[in-house]
């Protein structure tokens, strides 16, 4: 048996931690003297510890971790499959802070060329076009913000198995319309709508009509500054705003290997000021 002094020094943890691991249940002390509740951990216990210690380092969370240890099914089983997942999840962090420096290192070429760290808002395109009616297939909901991606993929699911269930073709990539100006407790007014050929029961008409227009090449971070630069445009030109402003996913995220492969075009729809709807 080992003190647990001596269990926290081959282990590399302190006796403090060990403590609130016994507290939580992720790992307890073999054997604690009923007499001066000194505590004892086995030898068999530093290859648990040690898994503990690593899946800690693999940015796994300690409920997780207690929730592998404790999990009935064979643990190579519940391991492969939670190691699997987490190195998709540390993946997309990967690749996200991979972004960040890039975005770093042109800020910082910006301000040495003497620019200001917004003078990328220069470049953003915006046009004014005119979109014809369309009919949309579409689901609409109250999306949370950290919902988006999940529903992003059951919804547009949804909607290409109806679309082959009463054989529609599709006219365009799939869109996401944004009804609301705000997030609310119970999230964004979202619809989810893929444009089809056919008109048919469970489609609905979308007239955008007259609509300020940018393509984004690249991370879905910079659409925020393409609403703004719209915004501003519009402002202006003497334009505001008459109808859902939409997203058009040109390329599938799920499709594409790196971030600066993804294609989206923003449309905001817009009429002169004083004007009145057409739709």
């Amino acid at each position: 048996m080992l003190t647990i002094g001596e269990f926290s020094n081959i282990c590399r943890v302190s006796t403090k931690t060990l403590r609130y691991y016994a507290e939580i249940g992720l790992i307890l002390p073999d054997e604690i003297n009923p007499e001066n509740g000194y505590r004892y951990y086995s030898i068999e216990q530093l290859e648990k510890m040690l898994l503990i210690n690593r899946l800690k380092d693999y940015c796994f969370s300690l409920e997780e971790i207690k929730s592998i240890l404790d999990s009935e099914e064979r643990m190579d089983e519940v391991l492969f499959t939670a190691l699997n997942k987490k190195k998709k999840e540390i993946a997309v962090k990967v690749q996200k802070f991979e972004n960040t420096l890039h975005q770093i290192d042109s800020d910082i070429l910006n301000m040495r060329n003497g620019k200001s760290i917004m003078s990328y808002m220069e470049n953003i395109d915006v046009r004014l076009v005119e979109i014809p009616m369309m009919y949309l297939l579409s689901i609409r909901k109250n999306v949370l913000e950290h919902e988006f991606s999940e529903e992003y993929g059951t919804c547009f699911g949804k909607l290409f198995r109806k679309m082959e269930e009463k054989k529609l073709t599709a006219a365009a990539p799939p869109m996401v319309l944004f009804h609301d100006d705000e997030y609310t407790p119970f999230g964004l007014d979202t619809e989810f709508a893929i444009p089809i050929r056919e008109y048919a029961t469970g489609t609905r008409d979308f007239c955008p009509g007259l609509c300020l227009k940018t393509v984004v090449q690249g991370s879905y971070s910079q659409l925020p500054s393409v609403y703004a630069k719209q915004i501003e445009w519009a402002k202006r030109e003497g334009y505001e705003n008459s109808n859902a402003l939409y997203e058009v996913y040109v390329t599938d995220p799920a499709e594409v290997s790196k971030e600066s492969e993804l294609v989206t075009e923003v449309y905001y729809p817009v009429k002169k000021k004083g004007s009145k709807d057409r739709n």
